[in-house]
């Protein structure tokens, strides 16, 4: 097992690629058709689930118990709600966002003919008109409004330049690769992802490194509305890595260096074997980590288990600040992901036992805190049990 070079500019290019494709949730055909494209250059056979997520097999020296890695590739968008008597666009968020931040964000619109760029702007945005008034708007989608760059100051005018209630609003990444290393831009939640497994799968083929197992590039295309990876897993993918963001912020360890390992998140905690072996592997690999725990945060690996799939998960993420805002990430963080994610891919199963779906208690794990010995923890005391017993 060895960590190989990662490949920073394919990395990048190909992030500054998926960047430029608008892919809100619902809205995602485009992005699809670039990644399977990428696989294709590797020479890495996928299939594809009838709304279009992606199922690549990278295969091992054994079929089971497989893994599966998983980033999502939709986005935060906005979706029409309203053609407004005044000419602009009423909205309605895709995905969890704050109208915080989408005023004064340009946008594109499509319609069912074409597409027309635009700026979503407060109630009261100009403030020769409403002076102080600006600064009392409350924040919300209640609170924002598209203006299109077209003739438009009427419902009417909007009904003939064809734009219709439902129609898809995809707002600008603005991204900017900066010489210190920092990425910034919107929709780093989760292309920054799908680039480092695609840039972990290129140092695979690359290096012709062997892997001891199946392996399955999943790209979901629904994250961002809860559904994720609940419907592209093989059923004996008895592992599942989520990678996506660690958010940097007070209260939180993550950082925009190393990998963040993610220990729990609102849905419940992660495998403790799988994610401890995580941890191990960072460590014998000497890539820089840190551990976090996330209170509001559900990512891919949620929606598989839910879904009722009988799988060990683990979350690995790049720190992000500002995370479903102005996004701002460190490509060191990307390199020290996409390694840790190579040397997983050449690693064993966490637990073998896992290749059959159900078994006895042969081979079943213990997780007694890094090997402390069972008989030095403290054992309850109840009615005819003595203390000294």
């Amino acid at each position: 097992m060895i960590k190989p070079t990662i490949d920073m500019g394919y990395l990048k290019s190909v992030l500054w690629e998926l960047l430029c494709i608008p892919s809100p949730s619902g809205f995602t055909d485009q992005v699809v058709r670039f990644v399977s494209g990428e696989l294709e250059k590797l020479d890495i056979k996928y299939e594809l689930t009838r709304r279009g997520a992606i199922r690549a097999d990278m295969p091992g020296r054994q079929y089971s118990p497989d893994r599966a890695l998983v980033s999502h590739l939709d986005t935060l968008g906005a979706m029409v709600k309203n053609l407004k008597p005044n000419g602009r666009v009423e909205l309605v968020m895709i995905g969890h966002w704050s109208a915080r931040f989408a005023e004064g964000a340009r946008v594109t619109l499509f319609t069912d003919e074409g597409a027309y760029r635009g700026t979503i702007l407060p109630l009261k945005a100009s403030g020769h008109t409403f002076n102080t008034e600006i600064d009392k708007l409350p924040v919300g989608w209640d609170y924002v409004e598209l203006r299109i760059d077209a003739q438009s100051d009427s419902r009417e005018d909007l009904v003939r330049l064809g734009v219709n209630i439902g129609d898809y609003v995809a707002i600008d990444p603005q991204a900017e690769f900066l010489d210190s290393g920092y990425i910034v831009s919107r929709h780093l939640d989760d292309k920054a992802g799908a680039a480092v497994m695609l840039a972990a799968a290129k140092a695979m083929v690359d290096n012709k490194l062997q892997l001891p197992v199946d392996c399955h590039l999943l790209f979901t295309i629904s994250e961002e509305v809860g559904s994720g990876a609940s419907a592209v897993l093989h059923g004996d993918v008895s592992e599942l890595v989520s990678i996506d963001n660690g958010t940097t912020a007070p209260g939180q360890n993550s950082r925009e260096t190393g990998v963040t390992i993610a220990m729990k998140d609102q849905t419940g905690p992660f495998d403790y074997h799988l994610t401890h072996k995580l941890i191990r592997l960072a460590k014998e690999h000497s890539i820089p980590h840190q551990r976090d725990v996330f209170r509001y945060y559900r990512c891919d690996g949620a929606a598989a288990v839910e879904a009722g799939n009988d799988i060990r998960t683990a979350l690995l993420t790049f720190g992000i600040d500002a995370s479903h805002g102005y996004e701002r990430i460190h490509e060191d963080a990307l390199e020290s992901l996409a390694e840790l994610v190579a040397v997983y891919m050449q690693s064993e199963p966490a637990v073998k036992r896992d290749a059959e779906r159900m078994g006895s208690i042969e081979g079943f794990p213990e997780s007694q805190g890094a090997g402390v010995d069972p008989a030095l923890l403290p054992h309850p005391i109840g009615p005819g049990v003595s203390e000294d017993r």
